[in-house]
């Protein structure tokens, strides 16, 4: 997906590359498959904001994803591929030989009027869903499950791949994007394939209205606030945060900390992510 540039007529457009729809030939989502979405603005269920820099985003309908894939030994034809604010990746609309319409996640490479199927006995072609006993290693997969029957939870952004690396037992070893090596069941579905748009990471929103758009607020340094609203606040002029550490607002160190608290699937990972 080619980016597209802008003719010079403000200051910010010079700088603004926004990615071209060349492959989204949908432009009115199905209305069945669409409802509202109340924006919370960053607060949980009581009104308290738990996630900061959040509000004021675009109005924009929910489209119901597929990533269970449990239409099993039923095959439908790519009808349309469409944009989905929601999220960074495009969807399939989907027209199931039995009548019935589902979306799911664009693989790349899949066009207009290809056939796609979820079953065991599946193909191992781009879009079509098979448990992990039945793929080969080497395999490229996207929107693996972590459980069976749960629906897809790993590798589903934009431009995402995880590799088969080795099968033993009831358990599947995939590489993910992020370079962790964990244990899967094989009995849990994946798709075959990498995740469409992987130009993502080559757009610039080149003004500050476009991330307002998306739902971002502002963010303040902390060191330009006063002490009283953050530990790095306070001081004459541009001083130092006075710290060994950088900290988050309530004090914690930022930075590095591991923050993983104990989890029951902590022995199904066998290497961690590369560190940033």
């Amino acid at each position: 997906m080619a980016i597209q540039s802008y003719e010079t007529y403000t200051a910010s457009v010079p700088n603004r590359g926004m990615l071209g729809f060349e492959e989204v030939t949908g432009r009115k989502p199905c209305k069945r498959l669409t409802h509202g979405r109340i924006s919370r603005s960053g607060r949980n269920s009581t009104g308290i904001i738990t996630s900061r820099h959040k509000g004021g985003a675009h109005k924009r309908l929910y489209r119901e994803i597929d990533f269970r894939r449990n239409k099993l030994n039923v095959t439908g034809r790519i009808a349309s591929i469409e944009y989905d604010p929601n999220r960074n990746a495009s969807i399939c609309l989907v027209n199931y030989v039995d009548g019935e319409k589902r979306y799911i996640l664009h693989a790349r490479g899949v066009r207009i009027g290809d056939v796609v199927t979820s079953s065991p006995d599946a193909s191992i072609s781009v879009g079509n869903a098979l448990p992990l006993t039945k793929m080969p290693l080497g395999t490229t997969i996207h929107n693996i499950e972590l459980r069976s029957g749960r629906g897809g939870q790993l590798v589903r952004a934009a431009g995402a791949v995880a590799e088969v690396v080795a099968k033993e037992g009831r358990l599947a070893t995939p590489r993910l994007p992020s370079g962790e090596i964990r244990l899967v069941p094989q009995d849990c579905l994946a798709s075959v394939g990498r995740v469409g748009n992987v130009d993502i990471n080559n757009k610039s929103l080149g003004k500050a209205g476009s991330k307002r758009w998306l739902g971002e607020r502002p963010r303040v340094r902390g060191s330009a606030m006063n002490p009283v609203d953050h530990p790095h606040g306070g001081g004459e002029g541009r001083t130092s945060i006075g710290r060994k550490k950088p900290s988050t607002p309530w004090g914690r160190v930022a930075l590095g900390k591991r923050s993983r608290r104990r989890k029951c699937s902590n022995p199904l990972i066998l290497r961690r992510r590369r560190s940033s």
